[in-house]
C-alpha cells in the first residue's frame, strides 16, 4: 500500500508528460496532496472545481438509475489531458486521483493504466 506522497510522485515520475497530480477529497473538494503543476495550473482551484464535475456525473447516474461505477472522467483541452478517477475500496471511499498531461508528450492510454495501479495501491 502506498500513501498519497508515495502515489502522487508515480504519476509524476512514472506517466509521460504528466504536469501535475493530486489526490482529493469529493465530499469536500479539498485536495489531501498535490504533487506539480504552476502558476498556470493550480492544482488546489482544480481541485475544488473538478470536484463539481464528479459530483454532477455521480448525480446524473443516479438520475439515470444506472447501478454502474465510475472509473474515469476525461476532459480534453487544446493542449492538456485532464483525468479523473475515482479511488474505490475502503481507504479511497470519497477520493479521487487528479492527473493533468501535456497532451504532445503523452500516451493517454498508459497514463490511464497508471492510474489504475496507483489507484489500487493507495492507501489513505
Amino acid at each position: 500500500m502506498a500513501d498519497v506522497d508515495v502515489s502522487l510522485k508515480e504519476l509524476m515520475t512514472g506517466v509521460e508528460g504528466a504536469l501535475g497530480a493530486a489526490v482529493v477529497d469529493y465530499t469536500s473538494g479539498l485536495a489531501l496532496g498535490v504533487l506539480g503543476g504552476g502558476k498556470d495550473l493550480d492544482l488546489e482551484v482544480a481541485a475544488a472545481g473538478n470536484t463539481d464535475v464528479v459530483r454532477a456525473q455521480m448525480r446524473t447516474l443516479e438520475h439515470l438509475g444506472l447501478a454502474s461505477q465510475i472509473e474515469d472522467i476525461l476532459i480534453t483541452l487544446d493542449r492538456h489531458y485532464h483525468v479523473i478517477r475515482l479511488v474505490n475500496g475502503r481507504s479511497g471511499n470519497g477520493l479521487f486521483l487528479y492527473l493533468v498531461l501535456d497532451k504532445a508528450r503523452s500516451n493517454l492510454a498508459m497514463a490511464r493504466h497508471q492510474l489504475k495501479r496507483v489507484e489500487e495501491s493507495l492507501s489513505v
